[in-house]
């Protein structure tokens, strides 16, 4: 893996080539990761064949804190950049994989600019539809401000997430490259995350106002809309209702997998990224 810092008009963004050739893949990660936690999953992409990048969204992991706050736009706008950057806007045969948070970014920029991706995979997208009060308490933005920030050491951090929920679920190679690039030497000694829990949790308090669930007639890349079966974020039901509001999408449910999906069994994820591709190849 290399990386470089694009400077953008908002906020410099590190991101990471995983190397390979033939069909370009981009991921995106989650809220409070970084996107070099796509290792398992990049890895193995480029071993069948696949050219992957992946990226930091601003505020996250080695890209620049957001001067403008953490609106969910503007993490569609990450991803704008970064795709404009590589030179893959409008490829025919770009496919994109997001997490969480970064499959909703990657469904809002596909909104913005219809046709940007080839094909879209989005494990458990975050939605919500413009009518959410402004106002809505977020127990997830509550629960991220008073996360544990800072640690003695990166292997007493590694040691206590692999010991209990919720990040105890990880593939191991997953979960050290969390820690390995998600902290840095704090100025108080020992070492603290990288996205700082406040970023973090307004990140969280934003999510509930980005409207996607509103804009999904906008898609018009091919989309695969994947969710665990034991998951408290997007559930089977509702994962069955995105798809139903897309113009040309498909549900695929992982047995005995939770939110964490693609961090828990990569060798599951990449079979279902590279089936969608077979599947949907222009």
């Amino acid at each position: 893996m290399t990386t470089e810092i694009l400077d953008t008009d908002e906020a410099p963004l590190a991101v990471h080539s995983w190397g390979g050739d033939g069909v370009p893949v981009l991921l995106a990660h989650p809220t409070g990761f970084h996107g070099v936690t796509w290792a398992p999953v990049a890895r193995r992409l480029v071993e069948r064949g696949y050219r992957v990048w992946s990226f930091d969204f601003r505020g996250h992991g080695d890209s620049a804190r957001s001067p403008n706050g953490y609106d969910w736009q503007g993490y569609a706008r990450d991803v704008g950049a970064v795709t404009r950057h590589l030179g893959l806007d409008g490829d025919t045969r770009l496919m994109a994989g997001g997490h969480s948070k970064g499959a909703a970014a990657l469904l809002l920029d596909e909104a913005d600019h219809p046709g940007r991706y080839a094909r879209l995979w989005c494990y458990e997208p975050i939605m919500f539809a413009a009518s959410v009060p402004a106002d809505f308490d977020n127990p997830l933005s509550r629960s991220a401000r008073r996360r544990r920030g800072h640690w003695p050491s990166k292997e007493e951090a590694e040691r206590n997430y692999a010991s209990k929920p919720p990040l105890d679920v990880l593939d191991p190679e997953a979960l050290h490259a969390y820690v390995e690039h998600g902290l840095r030497p704090s100025s108080r000694g020992g070492f603290e995350l990288k996205c700082l829990p406040e970023d973090e949790a307004d990140t969280y308090a934003m999510g509930v106002r980005n409207g996607l669930l509103d804009r999904l007639g906008q898609i018009r890349a091919p989309v695969l809309v994947a969710c665990g079966e034991h998951t408290d974020a997007i559930t089977p039901a509702f994962a069955a209702r995105i798809v139903d509001a897309l113009p040309s999408a498909r549900l695929e449910v992982f047995a005995g997998l939770g939110h964490f999906g693609p961090m828990e069994d990569p060798d599951r994820i990449v079979e279902s990224i590279r089936a969608f591709d077979d599947a949907t190849a222009r």
